[in-house]
């Protein structure tokens, strides 16, 4: 169980790193994007995708 939850926050951080390594150019664009949203955006977005990661998991399991 330890192991499954390690080996699931370690993809995340890999999947996190690939735009800014790939492309510092486009993250940084992202980066300015995202931060002129509003708060209620971001967090509807934040909120689906914890839906969509839990539908995921559960299909999967």
């Amino acid at each position: 169980m330890v192991s499954e939850l390690l080996t699931a926050i370690a993809l995340v951080i890999v999947i996190e790193g690939l735009l800014p390594a790939i492309s510092p150019a486009a993250y940084r664009k992202a980066a300015a994007q995202l931060s002129a949203l509003p708060d209620k955006s971001i967090r509807y977005t934040g909120l689906g995708l914890m839906v969509v990661g839990a539908l995921l998991l559960h299909l999967v399991h």
